[in-house]
């Protein structure tokens, strides 16, 4: 028998690879329990944040799965153990791979799959939702990336403070590298192969301009005990009330797992975010 205050038991997660056009997705089913209240597919972040993430994205799945919420958690195109390599994949291409990913889930649970993004996994699931000819029925929005340009522009900076530790000399800076891609040359940054049209594609993403209308939006802001709700967060929140977007806003507080040394957890953004799917309110 059990011990009394044994934790309840889970199923384990079902792994499996997902066949696609152009090649394959190693996926993950996290199988809702008991009564299927909602679906959702998780895109993760960019590049090494993918890795640094991994630990919350399975603890925050498998919360979700106890609570009625069938989670598919997806490897894009070449990413984690899915098929390509990285330096071979187009934002368009990860469109692609959402739209596959939510068939299979809709499929499998029998009612329309919501997107859950993290950092630059929910600027794409943004960007998916604006042009889908079908709106997901919700986004779940972690540390969303508001600004591709920015974002590209902190990536590419881990190449030159590469180069500063290598030589002392940062060889130009993030524009000398931004030239480099608009001449179609590809660049390695921290070991990734980064392509000059995944580049382009992602400068191009302002999430202030991306909301769908027809969708609940759940956005979940981590910042150090204390620290308000960065000025880039704040202006896009500002956009999307002058725009009357239905979006719901928290913030958190707890360490950036997506960029710690060594693997860390946010319980506070666990705790939040498994309040909100309590609520009946986000019963589908």
């Amino acid at each position: 028998m059990a011990p009394a205050n044994a934790a309840p038991e889970r199923a384990p997660a079902e792994g499996f690879f997902l066949p696609v056009q152009d090649g394959f997705r190693y996926c993950l089913f996290h199988a809702p329990r008991g009564e299927c209240r909602g679906a959702l597919v998780y895109l993760h972040p960019f590049a090494e944040e993918m890795n640094k993430s991994r630990r919350m994205a399975a603890l925050q799945a498998r919360a979700l799965a106890a609570l009625g919420v069938g989670v598919l958690q997806i490897d894009l195109h070449g990413c984690g153990d899915s098929s390509g390599d990285f330096g071979d994949a187009r934002w368009d291409g990860w469109k692609r791979d959402v739209d596959e990913a939510r068939a299979w889930l809709q499929q499998r649970l029998g009612r329309p799959a919501g997107l859950w993004g993290l950092r630059l996994g929910a600027l794409l699931a943004l960007d998916y939702a604006a042009g889908a000819a079908v709106v997901p029925p919700a986004l779940l929005l972690w540390q969303p990336v508001t600004s591709g340009a920015g974002f590209l522009t902190q990536f590419l900076r881990m190449r030159v403070a590469a180069e500063l530790l290598q030589d002392g000399a940062g060889n130009g800076g993030t524009k000398a590298l931004r030239q480099q891609l608009e001449q179609g040359k590809p660049l390695e940054v921290a070991g990734y192969e980064l392509a000059p049209a995944m580049a382009a594609a992602i400068e191009r993403l302002d999430a202030s301009v991306l909301a769908p209308r027809g969708c609940r939006i759940d956005w979940f802001e981590v910042t150090a005990a204390g620290r308000p709700l960065p000025p880039a967060a704040s202006a896009v929140a500002a956009n999307w009330r002058a725009q009357r977007i239905d979006f719901g806003l928290q913030v958190v507080h707890g360490e950036p797992f997506w960029t710690t040394p060594e693997i860390s957890e946010c319980p506070a953004l666990l705790d939040a975010t498994g309040a909100l799917y309590r609520e009946p309110s986000h019963a589908a």
